[in-house]
């Protein structure tokens, strides 16, 4: 019975939905033919690769939503980002990005560019690519024979740098209450309850396990490195903001800075079972030492693309969903009111697991990080191995 009703509630609500779809096509359909191009030639098609690099790629401006006006005037809600460049020829010059007014304007001989802009005048696109600043001469064409430096503070910039002084912030005002006791010699509060419990989980399942009894010297940059890639992944999953752990930029250089610590923390013990690992035969050996000096450059690789591509990867997903309402939508009104619902509740159910990947991915980075240091330094299992047996006596 309860089969058959669910059944029936399935065929009413696509009985609907149809008749919706056909009746938004009928209206379309008896539209007199210039009524229709006409609407067509003012209404922009919705393309969603603009939609999707736009939001993963790095802009000069904070864009959070845009709508139309009664009249037709289409608004956006942006916040524009200084523009700061050095030609040799030119000197610097520092504007906000309002002035280029979303690319149709020059402004100081100066353009930016964009994919439709770079494929209308057939340029390269290995050599310019979107949102690019490039000069022009005085009749707006581009002048290669000006080099332009742009060290423009784009949104990527701007939030690492928003949330590095958020983990600031906060890292201190938990200290500041620790030194007056609070915690210590009463329970914590506040922040303190949030973050003591995930420090404590940092040093007893990431620091002690792979770094022993050299966990004090590492665990202020684990730490660090757990906490400021969460703070910038739960940051980009607000509306309109960037998603500064899903550019490759980011990752490479919190890679880079984990590759330095691991090489100051070797010695010859490390680099004699690289060069010549012991107890294995020499035939052997000359497979085995090439792989080895390889894998010291692919696990910095392997943190690099994997925070990228699980970041980048979510965020799509979210924006690809959400793109379905609107190509429903140009086909016609009525599938873009019957499935937005649908495509609602999935993005939902996704932005929740993006939350989960947030914390994940910040664990993974950190605890890769510490097992790539542990096996630096000499003896690292035995000391681990030790230093457990002590902790359990």
């Amino acid at each position: 019975m309860t089969l058959r009703s669910l059944k029936s509630l399935l065929v009413a609500g696509f009985s609907v939905f149809s008749l919706f779809l056909s009746v938004s096509s009928f209206c379309q359909d008896q539209l007199p033919e210039t009524e229709q191009s006409t609407k067509k030639e003012e209404k922009k098609e919705f393309d969603p690769n603009e939609v999707i690099f736009g939001h993963i790629l790095d802009a000069h401006e904070f864009h959070f939503f845009s709508f139309e006006s009664s009249d037709g005037t289409e608004h956006e809600a942006v916040v524009p980002l200084p523009v700061i460049l050095y030609s040799p020829q030119k000197g610097f010059s520092a504007f906000m990005f309002s002035k280029f007014n979303k690319g149709k304007n020059t402004y100081k001989n100066y353009e930016v560019l964009s994919y439709k802009k770079i494929e209308a005048l057939h340029l390269d696109d290995t050599k310019y690519h979107d949102g690019q600043i490039v000069a022009v001469d005085n009749n707006g064409k581009i002048d290669e024979s000006i080099k332009v430096y742009d060290f423009s503070l784009t949104r990527n910039v701007v939030q690492t740098i928003i949330a590095l002084a958020l983990l600031v912030w906060v890292m201190l005002s938990v200290a500041k209450r620790y030194k007056k006791g609070e915690g210590v010699v009463s329970a914590p509060k506040g922040l303190q309850s949030l973050l003591e419990p995930v420090i404590i989980f940092v040093e007893d399942d990431i620091a002690k396990p792979n770094l022993g009894k050299k966990h004090r010297k590492y665990l202020p940059y684990i730490l660090t490195v757990f906490f400021f890639i969460l703070i910038n992944s739960l940051v980009g999953l607000i509306p309109g903001t960037a998603n500064v752990t899903g550019n490759i930029a980011f990752t490479f250089i919190l890679a880079l800075i984990a590759f330095v610590v691991i090489m100051f923390s070797t010695n010859k013990h490390y680099w004699g079972h690289i060069v010549w690992p012991p107890g294995v035969p020499i035939a052997v050996k000359i497979i085995l030492i090439p792989v080895e000096i390889l894998g010291i450059f692919t696990k910095p690789f392997a943190l690099c693309i994997r925070l990228f591509a699980n970041m980048v990867a979510g965020h799509i997903i979210i924006i690809c969903l959400v793109s379905l309402i609107f190509i429903f939508a140009g086909l016609s009104s009525g599938a873009g009111w019957g499935f937005s619902p649908l495509s609602v509740a999935f993005t939902i159910f996704i932005y929740f697991i993006e939350i989960l990947v947030a914390f994940l991915q910040a664990y993974i980075f950190a605890a890769l990080t510490a097992v790539f240091i542990g096996q630096a330094f000499e003896g690292g299992h035995n000391d681990v191995d030790h230093y457990e047996d002590k902790l359990l006596v």
